[in-house]
């Protein structure tokens, strides 16, 4: 929790909807000399409406701050939650988030897990029995405000929200602009993409179940056969998790692009794992499928 107006409504609506079921976590990215003292701003409106409260500080690893600054606070998030044993962590996104987080993504050619956004829930990254849920995102920013404003607090404001280095705050700006873009519709369409997303990860969950089975390579190496006649998205779905279960590692845009040559009977090297692509028929139904196994790459040859 930041102090910023999000994060106070948050707070406040929380401890109204669940009282004494709620705790907090104010976390110092070690950004702004400022954040020390946001966090203790947080610690006394937490003592005053008798919320257990804790603080952290956190070292970001190089490269993109914002991404940094995210993974790092969801790490010291699960880890508290955890050890507290609460049974979800709640952050304060919104309405505007929504539809900010779609253009951000079209913008960038994003596949539908990314246009799916933000959901109302998930789970904390690296955390996956530990939910991760946003109750808030049926509320407008102004709408928030409103709800900090009433109740008597001055919230901080983060310098980095209207500094336009940032892609976000560049598409916000945009949004504030042009009114023929409707925040609240951005987000009806990125709900309509997540319940798309589901459908799929619904369907990849039963093709792994129903087409992928585990064998041995000669070799006595693992080795896993998949009947692949899906769409292409489940096929990517499925192929990342193929390698994953061999302990390689694969993006989706690499998954697709191995599906890619599969389909059209060449093999395939990604994450660590060597696929090939085979024709066979299935004497079940009778008919010949494409069948491709994956098995890890062997050794390379030294001289």
């Amino acid at each position: 929790m930041s102090g910023g107006p999000d994060s106070l409504a948050l707070l406040l609506l929380g401890a109204s909807a669940m009282p004494g079921q709620v705790a907090v976590m104010s976390i110092d990215h070690g950004l702004r000399a400022e954040a020390a003292g946001e966090v203790a701003l947080v610690e006394s409106i937490c003592d005053a409406l008798d919320i257990p409260f804790t603080s952290a500080s956190v070292r970001l690893a190089s490269g993109n701050v914002q991404a940094k600054a995210r993974e790092a606070r969801y790490a010291a998030l699960g880890d508290w939650a955890t050890q507290r044993g609460l049974g979800a962590v709640a952050t304060a996104h919104h309405l505007d988030d929504a539809a900010e987080t779609l253009l951000m993504r079209l913008a960038r050619g994003s596949g539908l897990p990314g246009l799916a956004g933000v959901r109302e829930w998930t789970h904390v990254p690296g955390f996956e029995a530990l939910p991760l849920i946003r109750p808030l995102l049926g509320f407008r920013k102004a709408e928030l405000e409103q709800v900090v404003e009433t109740c008597g607090l001055t919230p901080v404001q983060d310098p980095s929200n209207v500094n336009p280095a940032f892609d976000r705050v560049r598409v916000r700006q945009h949004l504030a602009e042009h009114d023929w873009l409707d925040p609240e519709a951005l987000a009806v369409s990125a709900q309509h993409l997540a319940e798309g997303w589901r459908a799929i990860e619904w369907y990849a969950q039963t093709d792994w179940e129903e087409m992928v089975a585990l064998e041995e390579t000669p070799e006595g190496l693992p080795q896993y056969r998949y009947f692949c006649n899906v769409p292409r998205a489940v096929q990517i779905e499925t192929v990342c998790r193929i390698v994953s279960q061999l302990g390689g590692r694969v993006s989706r845009g690499e998954a697709g692009t191995a599906a890619d040559r599969l389909w059209h009977g060449k093999n395939a090297s990604l994450g660590g794992v060597l696929a090939r692509c085979d024709i066979e028929k299935v004497a079940k139904v009778g008919v010949e499928m494409r069948v491709w196994r994956f098995a890890p790459e062997p050794p390379r040859r030294t001289h």
